[in-house]
């Protein structure tokens, strides 16, 4: 007598599995042993556990056995541990998956596009790898195989997951905008505030071929990288951290064109009376304009050493400022008088990054003065290059200018003196007369959730260097990482810790098959308590402690 596990393909694709109890009768007729089921225990996902548990345990008690006794009696000969594989974190992510509909999202958008394909299942798998061992797509197939436990997906190829590649590129505006919405109502998230930010990242490509297709191109490198080939990300988030939407753009696109992209998307998506937040890369007239269409409003940081008249007047006026905390203090400035020209600003500063300014600026003074002092007295001869290097250096030309007389470089008292003013201080601008000073300083101090996103696109989920070449495949590589954000994301808001630490715990669960006399049990490994508290805090239901059991005789 043993457990008979049997399955069903459904029309959809989908499988489902049955529970049976039954026991092998002999046919002198057939000359072999025929399953005859004595009882349905009914659907595999619908059983409680608990409830074979306590069965075993009675049955346990009628023939007066103990169960721990006859499993001690096992020789262990007999038993044989043929696989061990982490299973905790994917367990994990396929559970939130499910839980805010991302499965079954894509599951219907392959059943309308008639996909014979399991593609629900390999784009899981991609985002699992993204977040949990970032790996390339060919070597997926020994990661799925045999260095995790994907729950419905025990192996792929690589051309499945390019097809599924394809699928999700195919349907990208359509998958952001439903996951996104999903993910909303589901987490209760407030979208009255979006940061939007953008950074670069690089391929790893052989010598000539970037550039040919108008795509991968030379630019302005985030990554230190100036002499690879990049695109351009755009990421818009909530206050929370939550992934809004990606864009990815040529590599030679500059911050301040991609705003009127971002806005009509994001107008098409309809959300509710929102104050776009962005730094001061996207301060330009223009760009401002931009994020006013359709009734919207901004808060955006200023380049106080832009310039401009406006900020220049706004720096210049005085007022005493109001502490908000020990970390900011703030005062609100109006320049350009109550019409049409009005434009308010709020100077921002913080006294701990003003001592910081004040000792990284004394340190730099004093390599330029040792700089200075190498050059020596030019006595009125011509420019050497260690001049004009000093001169255009990106942080040390600022303090310097030369004497109209004889050409010689000196330090340049009054920039000192203007730089020291603005030590520690930022300065904001913001068209919505109806936030106050400090919910537009508050506000714009979230613009760190955007930052704090991409570095985790970069580091956790390794979202560089690529190596696609295709432009639709590397738009699907950046929007598989989105979606692996928005799974990490999640789960840290929920555990208030970060995805590393949580993996650390999560990877330390496994899925442990034994083998003996032809049966075949996976088992997880025990919880401890660390690990109980997680899922309780990630409000995810601990993984079965029986994964999957077949007996010793084959069914037909």
């Amino acid at each position: 007598m043993y457990i008979r596990r049997i399955t069903r393909t459904n029309k959809n694709g989908s499988k489902v599995a049955y529970l049976q109890l039954a026991h092998n009768v002999h046919q002198p007729d057939k000359k072999f042993a025929v399953a005859q089921v004595l009882y349905t225990f009914g659907r595999e996902d619908e059983i409680r556990r608990k409830d074979l548990e306590g069965l075993l345990t009675n049955l346990a008690r009628f023939l007066d056995r103990n169960l721990d006794a006859d499993a001690g009696s096992i020789s262990l000969d007999e038993a044989e541990l043929t696989r061990s594989v982490p299973m905790g974190g994917a367990h994990v992510l396929d559970t939130l998956w499910k839980d805010l509909g991302i499965g079954e999202l894509l599951t219907g958008i392959a059943r309308e596009r008639n996909f014979k394909n399991p593609i629900e299942r390999a784009v899981f798998a991609m985002v699992a790898n993204r977040a949990l061992a970032p790996s390339s797509k060919l070597a997926h197939e020994e990661w799925v195989s045999g260095h995790v436990l994907i729950p419905g997906l025990s192996e792929t190829t690589s051309q499945e997951l390019y097809r599924a590649m394809d699928f999700l590129q195919e349907h990208d505006e359509e998958v952001q905008r439903k996951v996104f919405f999903q993910v909303a109502e589901r987490e209760k998230m407030e979208v009255d505030l979006i940061y939007f930010d953008t950074t670069s990242a690089y391929f790893e490509t052989e010598i000539g071929s970037a550039g040919e297709d108008g795509f991968r191109m030379c630019g302005n490198s985030k990554d230190f990288r100036p002499g690879q080939a990049q695109v351009v990300i755009a990421l818009a988030v909530t206050r929370a951290g939550i992934p809004v939407r990606c864009w990815t753009f040529p590599g030679n696109t500059a911050d301040m064109s991609i705003v009127a992209t971002i806005r009509s998307d994001l107008l098409d998506w309809k959300l509710s009376r929102v104050i776009s937040v962005c730094d001061r890369g996207f301060s330009s007239e223009e760009n401002l304009r931009e994020l006013q269409k359709g009734c919207g409003h901004y808060i955006v940081g200023e380049k106080m050493r832009s310039g401009k008249a406006n900020v220049e007047e706004a720096l210049s006026k005085k007022g005493r400022y109001k502490t908000l905390n020990d970390r900011m203090e703030l005062k609100e400035v109006v320049v350009g008088g109550d019409g049409a020209a009005r434009i308010r600003y709020v100077l921002v500063r913080n006294p701990i990054e003003a001592e910081r300014d004040r000792l990284t600026r004394e340190k730099h003074l004093e390599e330029v003065a040792a700089r200075l002092k190498e050059i020596g007295e030019l006595n009125g001869e011509p420019h050497t290059k260690r001049v004009c290097e000093l001169t255009a250096h990106r942080t040390y030309g600022r303090y310097i200018r030369l004497d109209k007389r004889n050409g010689q470089p000196i330090l340049d008292q009054v920039k000192i003196k203007e730089e020291a003013h603005l030590d520690g201080k930022y300065l904001l601008r913001c068209s919505d007369d109806s936030l106050s000073a400090e919910q537009i300083a508050l506000g714009y101090k979230g613009l760190y959730e955007a930052e704090n996103a991409f570095r985790s696109l970069k580091t956790d989920l390794e979202l560089r260097p690529m190596y696609h070449r295709k432009k639709d495949r590397i738009r699907s590589h950046i929007l598989l990482c989105y979606l692996a954000l928005v799974l990490v994301r999640v789960l840290e808001n929920r555990a208030d810790d970060t995805f590393r630490n949580m993996r650390q715990t999560l990877d330390r669960i496994h899925a442990v098959t034994v083998e003996s006399q032809g049966a075949r049990l996976v088992r997880r490994t025990q919880l401890n308590q660390d690990q109980k508290n997680l899922f309780r805090k990630l409000k995810v239901p601990e993984p079965p402690k029986i994964l999957d059991f077949s007996g010793s005789v084959p069914v037909e």
